[in-house]
């Protein structure tokens, strides 16, 4: 059985450039509404999860990969969505989380890591092994040699391809993304003043050396199924700025990659660019898109923009409890602060306003903090017993409001927040499809 992601490459190859986006997050009201998105688009979704988020000890989130399969398909079945148009791929797997020990166990951790989501049947993997442990030599700010990132990728594409041999003969063999100038997940951790573009020199270095790498180890087979390196085309996004793709910067990388009959480019950091900027990066081969961090972003903005309704109309009837989530995520975040604190800079004004509204949205690790959820469900429970006058979803979401006066959603909160999150969705969607400006 092919995976379904090899139909891209040959589409780019016959010079029809249609892509992918790639849903990474583990919100439920995310994954949702990119199920939403594609049953009405008719495709293929692609799920990833990081090595941040899930993992064999549980990760942020608390799940295994097994764990998180089971969590997509179980919302999968409430959307509608059948379980077999979904693609499950695992993002920025390799020693990430554990690069603060030496390699030697941080290895030992990613080789279980990348076991796990093979075994539960994970079909795209990013082989990341680009950060350094802590035994690595060399500047920490620098490029990881690209001779042992390589001979770590390889190794644990082994591990990947020994998993595989065991699994179900319905479930394709796993197809692989490489590459050594990744950005670091969730987007930069300082604002930013310029990006580097990978040098094609280096592109071509990465890709031979990694080549090299996999057959020492008898992986051609695997080899042929590396489906994209991962490079810096030049879009990033930090508090509160976005490098904008350029297509005349990347010419020669989208020109380069035209050698190499089985690779394409995935675009990591893609948050935020311009609906037909995301689709000149498709037209250039960076045909895999990689979003998270905007998807929250919309869902904080949906629920913002319905506390301040909450405020307005059910707080001046007597005797109702007000969700107040605002106050409730920001004291969440300030109780505990791991999460935002090496990401946010400034005095406490400038901390407080990112909290609540940078582009990095840091505040996304916070929606399953107990206090949040239950706020959460106040303020739903709320419009849903006195629903939003129209008047006020013009003033605070005046995107929902046309599509309530149009008849397409109906006005309750959870529908609102969905609509919300697929206006991000329906660019990508746009941009994947291969379809030209109406």
């Amino acid at each position: 059985m092919e995976n379904p992601l090899r139909k891209i490459i040959q589409a780019h190859k016959n010079e029809k450039p249609v892509g992918i986006y790639s849903v990474c997050s583990a919100n439920p009201f995310v994954l949702e509404a990119s199920m939403h998105q594609a049953k009405e688009d008719g495709s293929e979704l692609l799920i990833e999860s990081t090595s941040n988020q899930v993992d064999q000890f549980g990760g942020y989130t608390g799940l295994t990969p097994r764990q998180f399969k089971d969590f997509v398909f179980n919302i999968a079945k409430t959307a509608g969505l059948p379980a077999g148009r979904i693609i499950l791929g695992g993002d920025h797997l390799g020693p990430n989380a554990w690069q603060n020990q030496n390699s030697a166990i941080a290895m030992e951790n990613a080789r279980e890591l990348i076991r796990a989501y093979v075994e539960a049947g994970f079909t795209k993997i990013h082989l990341d092994t680009s950060m350094r442990c802590a035994d690595d030599p060399g500047d920490p700010h620098s490029l990881f040699d690209t001779r042992t990132v390589a001979r770590r990728a390889a190794e644990l594409c082994e591990v990947a391809e020994n998993a595989a041999a065991q699994r179900s003969a319905d479930l394709s063999a796993p197809v692989y993304v490489i590459g050594t100038d990744v950005p670091i997940p969730g987007g930069a951790q300082e604002e930013l003043s310029s990006l580097r573009i990978t040098p094609v020199n280096e592109l071509e270095e990465t890709i031979e050396i990694t080549r090299k790498a996999f057959f020492e180890r008898g992986l051609q087979d695997a080899w042929e199924r590396v489906l994209a390196v991962v490079v810096q085309p030049g879009v990033e996004f930090g508090d509160t700025n976005v490098f904008e793709y350029d297509r005349a910067r990347a010419q020669d990388l989208s020109q380069f990659i035209d050698r190499y009959p089985n690779l394409l480019f995935e675009a990591h950091s893609t948050d935020y660019q311009k609906k037909e900027m995301l689709r000149m990066m498709v037209e250039d081969h960076f045909a895999i898109l990689k979003v998270g961090p905007w998807l929250t972003f919309a869902l904080r903005e949906a629920v913002f923009a319905l506390s301040h309704i909450e405020d307005e109309w059910v707080a001046r009837k007597k005797g109702e409890t007000i969700s107040d989530i605002r106050t409730v995520l920001d004291r969440a975040m300030l109780n505990n602060p791991g999460y935002w604190r090496k990401h946010y800079h400034g005095d406490d004004h400038s901390l407080a306003f990112a909290r609540r509204y940078s582009y990095s949205d840091r505040l996304r690790y916070y929606w399953p903090d107990p206090s949040v959820e239950k706020a959460l469900q106040q303020l739903i429970k709320n419009l849903q017993q006195y629903s939003p006058p129209l008047t006020l979803l013009s003033q605070y979401l005046p995107g929902q409001y046309f599509a309530v006066r149009e008849g397409l959603i109906e006005n309750t909160p959870t529908v609102l927040m969905r609509h919300k999150i697929r206006e991000v969705l329906k660019m990508y969607s746009y941009a994947a499809s291969g379809r030209q400006k109406n």
